[in-house]
């Protein structure tokens, strides 16, 4: 479940949201969507509820069959190791690593935004890899829900048998979004960076550009002027003069 925007009266009130996922069938969930859309939260909360299951809690369900699992992976959220000198890229590398090499098929696996902390093509290099070897084995893997703003990737769905695209929707109205909280399935249309940008209170004047920028980026001409810069206008030279100096007292000594 995913909490809904705050309505006009205060209230807040629970979006409900299925999920299924199975290590021979639908093992891979990836999905995608705008941020503060609710991806990681829902990621996140499916991890709690296996664990509360695992323990025998009640869980917030109308109905709920969970299979065993032996461990509960996770690498979600982005920050540095200082006391061990590791970049967020580099914890990010050490977690993934640790997932990668002892998930079995009983395991379940929340990722989100692997790659993120290094250039685009690299860290799209890396995510797209990770997802191949949690699907290497041609009958099951882990169960995994992968979160992701690489919209790439979800051209794997036609190549890789266990994989779902799902997708936590939006509308769109008067060039804004609007969050609604639900997950469905199919890949996101785009990834409304710049809505979420001006909703974070960015100046106009960036939102305006970066638009700009955008549309030379996903159409066929990407060279990108930089905007003239308004030169202060050079004022009119002082017009200098040399007066001779007047020797005239000293020429009577």
């Amino acid at each position: 479940m995913l909490r809904s925007p705050t309505s006009a009266g205060g209230s807040q009130a629970f979006v409900p949201n299925d999920t299924t996922l199975s290590s021979s069938d639908a093992q891979l969930a990836l999905i995608t969507g705008p941020n503060m859309a609710g991806k990681s939260t829902y990621i996140r909360q499916v991890a709690l509820i296996t664990l509360l299951a695992q323990v025998g809690c009640w869980t917030p369900a109308k109905a709920c069959r969970v299979g065993l699992v032996d461990r509960i992976f996770s690498r979600v959220g982005a920050s540095d190791d200082l006391a061990r000198g590791n970049s967020t890229f580099m914890v990010e590398m050490n977690e993934t690593a640790n997932i990668l090499n002892n998930a079995t098929d009983r395991s379940l696996i929340i990722l989100d935004e692997i790659g993120r902390g290094t250039s685009t093509y690299d860290g799209l290099s890396i995510a797209w890899a990770v997802v191949e070897h949690l699907h290497r084995d041609a009958e099951k893997g882990p169960r995994t829900l992968f979160a992701t703003h690489y919209q790439e990737l979800t051209q794997l769905e036609k190549h890789l048998s266990r994989l779902r695209n799902f997708s936590v929707a939006v509308k769109e109205w008067n060039d804004e979004i609007v969050f609604v909280r639900r997950v469905i399935p199919g890949a996101a249309d785009r990834s409304y960076g710049i809505q979420v940008a001006r909703l974070a209170g960015l100046p106009i004047t960036v939102i305006d550009r970066a638009k700009t920028i955008l549309a030379k980026l996903e159409s066929d001409d990407t060279s990108i002027e930089l905007p003239s810069a308004a030169t202060p206008k050079a004022r009119p030279k002082k017009k200098i003069t040399v007066t001779p100096e007047d020797n005239s007292q000293l020429g009577l000594f």
